[in-house]
């Protein structure tokens, strides 16, 4: 889907002027996402390894079967996979749905681990392997007809994908942490390469994570951020002497959501949406790095899903990171209810759309959030909240907004004055995030980190209201308008927010970026000549910054609220070397620009953030 195609139920800033005027509705309760009744564990079962399963075009998926050792047909659950279907963690998902009652059915994907194939993460043949695996599942003895699909993050990719090839036998999916289409997210975020997803595809970049000398890539733990650091980025993998995959280079070298790369494997968007037959039952994260995805698919659904079921989404996100459903992110508890089995959930929802149970699981809220700092979920009736007032928070200060130390403001109303800062960005010297080299980090954001240390260089603009008297909350999707200029040909803008608490704790929440030649998504064709594709050194350009996270986050009385901008968070972003080349990812450190930036506030540049802020809760 491209950047600019969101379901009408949308508000952005343009409709701002309206929206901040209407009275609020009813809120949602306090209500926590609970399973009720499910299937329980009855059925010892079979386990077959390694059946190969011929797809439309002869080449062969090894799959791994578990399922009932009792008479009658089943329903199916699919989880299509590029990790190793005998992982641990999924072969104890599918033994526990199958003792419930299902054949559960791990899948390797086309080129992966025991399936035959060339393996390429983006190929446009997933939507067709999808398709035959749902529909061989459907056609067997044991199967009653009726499959399901499971699986996080790269599998809940594969669910999308199948579901847009509309398999008859495909009744419902659960994805899990799914990311959306390639420049909302990964490998792109409005055109900014995300460093963790580079580490992803070196990690991805053979049969089974082989290096060229055949050992084990383990990047996730390894990774320093001086491999980052090589140019051009199009021979990352070469440098960190890994597998040859040329689907590496294309992803570098095809840099726009036009590209026919990324439009073949696109699932997002009208065209897309309402070909899909099926309800959805999608999670995800606060900080999850893949968060965008299931916001975007819960609004394109119910605005455009082919049937009265799929345009019923359901949608939960909580207080989490990359799929790890538990009390605790970055040192901070969130309390028991934070604690979440996704499977009793999804096991109810399944058992209604596969085997007909009626169990009122269509009754059920819509949306459930958890709300930070309240430590408190809330069931609501649609997402954005019906209850949210769009709320700018505008930006000025006295021209020395930079670092912790400056004179930034943020407040509700415009400044009086006219006025801006300027940063140095120097590319060569990004601004680290307060992410890489945690304990356990894995490529992904580890929750609401302490985010100070980042903000303490000119290079970063910060600004923040007093402390609150009353308290805040801001749940839903978050947008910055920046009037901003650059003395380069092209460079990278970053919006952050940020709770400051009474010690000084900084605790990151979101952020959004884009790249300036993307400025103009709603006419991305303009970019494809030269002339267009960059910006004019020193002219104010409007830019319209989504960001791809949103929160759910109480601002408790005695804290602030925080925005921070800079023009790199290194290396969760690849630096931007601001040469303005066509393509920069074949651009070389050498070629390396220092810009000087400027934010604009007051007057007709009144660069603000829109918060969505939730009247307090009885």
């Amino acid at each position: 889907m491209r950047s600019w195609e969101r379901p009408a139920a949308r508000v952005t800033a343009v409709g701002l002027a309206v929206v901040l005027c209407l009275a609020a509705p009813t809120l949602g309760g306090a209500q926590p996402p609970d399973p009720g009744d499910y299937s329980e564990a009855r059925y010892r079962l079979e386990e077959l390894r390694g059946v190969m399963v011929p797809m439309r075009d002869g080449v062969r998926l090894s799959v791994d079967i578990y399922r009932p050792d009792a008479p009658g047909r089943f329903p199916g659950i699919l989880a299509l996979t590029p990790y190793d279907n005998t992982r641990i963690g999924q072969r104890e998902a599918a033994r526990w749905y199958g003792s419930r009652g299902y054949v559960v059915v791990l899948a390797d994907d086309r080129g992966r681990f025991d399936s035959e194939g060339v393996w390429d993460p983006f190929g446009d043949l997933h939507q067709e392997d999808g398709y035959d695996l749902v529909e061989w599942i459907a056609a067997q003895p044991w199967c009653n007809g009726r499959v399901g699909m499971i699986g996080g993050s790269y599998l809940g990719w594969t669910q999308w994908w199948t579901a847009s090839a509309a398999p008859p036998s495909l009744k419902a999916i659960a994805p899990e942490v799914a990311p959306p289409d390639h420049f909302e997210n990964a490998p792109y975020q409005n055109g900014v390469l995300a460093g963790w997803i580079m580490d992803w595809g070196a990690r991805m970049s053979g049969r089974t994570f082989q290096t060229v000398d055949e050992g084990p890539y383990t990047g996730w733990t390894n990774t320093r951020a001086e491999d980052f650091r090589h140019t051009p980025y199009v021979t990352l993998n070469e440098s960190r002497g890994l597998r040859s995959a040329p689907w590496f280079e294309t992803w570098i070298r095809q840099n726009r959501s036009s590209d026919p790369y990324w439009k073949g494997i696109a699932y997002q968007g009208k065209e897309h949406w309402s070909r899909m037959t099926v309800p959805s039952l999608a999670i995800t994260g606060w900080f999850d790095a893949n968060y965008p995805g299931s916001p975007m698919n819960y609004m394109g659904m119910k605005e455009h899903g082919a049937t009265p079921e799929a345009r019923r989404p359901t949608l939960i996100i909580g207080p989490w990171t990359h799929g790890r459903y538990v009390r605790e992110a970055a040192g901070i508890d969130y309390g028991p209810e934070a604690d979440f089995d996704f499977k009793e959930y999804a096991a109810r929802w399944f058992d209604h759309f596969l085997k007909g149970v009626e169990n009122e699981v269509e009754s059920d809220p819509a949306v459930y959030v958890f709300v930070m700092g309240e430590n408190a979920w809330h069931a609501e009736d649609d997402w954005p909240l019906p209850a949210t007032r769009w709320t700018r928070y505008y930006l000025s200060s006295g021209g020395g907004a930079n670092s912790l130390k400056g004179d930034g403001v943020l407040g509700t109303s415009p400044p009086a004055a006219e006025g801006y800062d300027t940063y140095l960005y120097d590319p060569l010297s990004p601004t680290r995030d307060p992410f890489f080299g945690r304990p356990g980090h894995n490529g992904h954001i580890d929750g609401a980190v302490d985010a100070r240390l980042p903000a303490l260089g000119d290079e970063v603009l910060v600004y923040e209201t007093p402390v609150l008297a009353e308290a805040v909350e801001v749940t839903g999707p978050i947008e910055a308008r920046l009037y901003a200029s650059t003395s380069a040909r092209d460079t990278d803008w970053m919006v952050r927010l940020v709770d400051v608490r009474p010690d000084g704790y900084a605790a990151f929440l979101a952020d959004g970026v884009m790249r300036a030649r993307n400025r103009d998504p709603e006419d991305e064709g303009r970019f494809n000549g030269a002339e267009l594709s960059t910006i004019r050194p020193g002219e104010v350009y409007e830019y319209t910054i989504r960001f791809w996270r949103g929160t759910g986050n109480l601002f408790r009385v005695g804290h602030r609220i925080r925005i921070e901008i800079s023009s790199s968070y290194y290396p969760y972003y690849l630096p931007n070397l601001n040469t303005g080349h066509d393509n920069v990812g074949l651009a070389r450190a050498e070629d390396a620009v220092v810009a000087e930036q400027r934010v604009y506030h007051g007057g007709e540049y009144t660069s603000h953030v829109v918060l969505p802020v939730i009247p307090r809760r009885r």
